[in-house]
């Protein structure tokens, strides 16, 4: 008889402890213990894993492992070129922002191609799953609908279609049978995603899990979670803007800079090929307070609108505010400002919003930040065909950033022409491809406004 003990484990970092404890010990968080009874087996075994022996790494034989284009090329490019064979994908968002829209255009994408895919969904009936693909205007007779919690009996019919992918919607809502616990809890997830792991392995056939986040934005569950996978996805985005970019956290076949650029319209997620020009398309000309940034997402360069207002404040205390940038980092350049170009904002209001509901994390929006400010304060608009990129210390110098020609040739295509970009980077530019652009090299602050404000 198997022998039953009791355990605690963290709800937020998977910490274990023989009693209850108000506060982890691991993450330091209160209240995220929950009891769980764990059956001891004696052996747990992998079966069906091909017996093999050690051999040099370059007699490992990698051309059996094509990989699986799902149609979707936004997803295959954030994969490195499509899904591997036998991989674990798991992929993460907001309620609500899209991951099984994205997965059912990718289920059917396969099976238009490459044979048979299971859906399987603990929290959807087949009903509303076919609703949904009938809106996308995708129905194929490869895409089969499994509504079931139990992992075992999912296992079973999968091995017995052998179909080209298995998506789990979503890790949460599965039970294994093994473990005494409700699902979405600690023990259920990493159990659940063990076998699932061990299955993709054995057969071959790509997994893909939805996973739930947690209202600090982690996939709920054990950290553990996402070491065990071989590809984590986050799909993020404003719900209140129809954007959506699909990142790689950790891809063991590829690349984590790359991603994926979408748009939620009626008829489902549209790729978006070119979406610098959908971000400035409604760009006001000749506006106070609006710079153009060239963001880079991953690899991806992206030209994003920076807008600034500033105006007298009605109280006591102005307020700062910004939407898309960190507001830490806004008040650190609004002090550069005020100290080192002698613009005094201790009685002004000040907005900070990056266009089109990005969240602009990199250095090199620094500098079109400080113009932007600037600019609304004097009522001075910069050049349309301007753009600003540098990261700005505290002692008004602008700093070197990376990618330039990446940037400056994105910008280009769009028809931009003049770009204020630090003095440090225009020393190292080939200059055979910035032919007929003017570029303006700012190693201060001031000399940056100089060259915006003539």
């Amino acid at each position: 008889m198997a022998k039953i003990k009791t355990k605690f484990v963290c709800q937020q970092c998977g910490s274990e402890a023989s009693k209850w404890l108000g506060r982890c010990p691991g993450c330091g968080e209160w209240n995220t213990m929950v009891e769980e009874v764990a059956v001891k087996k004696a052996e747990i075994t992998l079966t069906g894993m091909p017996a093999s022996k050690p051999k040099p790494i370059s007699m490992v034989d990698t051309s059996a492992m094509p990989r699986l284009l799902t149609g979707v090329g936004e997803f295959d490019r954030v994969l490195g070129g499509g899904i591997v064979p036998g991989a674990l994908l798991l992929i993460g968002g907001d309620p609500g922002i899209g991951k099984s829209t994205l997965l059912l255009q990718v289920a059917t994408g396969i099976a238009e191609k490459y044979g048979s895919v299971i859906y399987i969904s603990g929290e959807e009936s087949a009903a509303q799953i076919k609703i949904r693909a009938e809106r996308l205007g995708k129905i194929s007779n490869n895409l089969l609908i499994f509504t079931e919690n139990n992992l075992e009996t999912i296992i079973v019919e999968a091995l017995q279609h052998k179909p080209a992918l298995v998506i789990i919607d979503s890790i949460q809502t599965m039970y294994s049978p093994d473990i005494p616990s409700a699902p979405g809890s600690v023990g259920q997830v990493r159990e659940s995603t063990g076998k699932l792991m061990r299955f993709a392995k054995e057969s071959g056939i790509p997994t893909a899990i939805i996973g739930h986040v947690t209202k600090d934005g982690n996939i709920a569950g054990p950290r553990l979670l996402e070491h065990m996978v071989d590809v984590v996805l986050y799909f993020e985005g404003e719900r209140s803007y129809a954007f959506r970019v699909l990142r790689a956290i950790k891809n063991r076949f590829g690349s984590t800079n790359e991603s994926g650029i979408f748009s939620m319209e009626q008829h489902g997620l549209a790729e978006v090929t070119n979406p610098s020009g959908l971000l400035l398309a409604e760009r006001p000309q000749g506006a106070p307070g609006s710079v153009v940034l060239v963001y880079m997402e991953g690899v991806r360069p992206l030209l994003i609108e920076i807008q600034a207002l500033v105006s007298t404040t009605c109280f006591g205390m102005p307020r700062r505010m910004a939407a898309g940038f960190d507001y830490n980092r806004l008040l650190l350049l609004m002090a550069v400002l005020e100290k080192r170009v002698g613009i005094m904002l201790a009685n002004q209001d000040a907005y900070v919003n990056a266009v089109g509901g990005f969240k602009i994390v990199e250095p090199a929006a620094d500098l079109p930040v400080v113009l932007a400010i600037a600019s609304s304060f004097r009522g001075t608009a910069v050049d349309p065909s301007t753009v600003v990129m540098g990261e700005v210390g505290l002692t008004g110098e602008v700093r070197m950033i990376g990618r330039v020609e990446a940037r400056i040739a994105e910008a280009a295509a769009l028809g931009f022409k003049r770009f204020v970009i630090p003095a440090g980077n225009l020393s190292s530019l080939k200059l055979a491809r910035t032919t007929g652009l003017k570029l303006i090299g700012a190693a201060s602050v001031s000399e940056a406004m100089e060259a915006v404000f003539v």
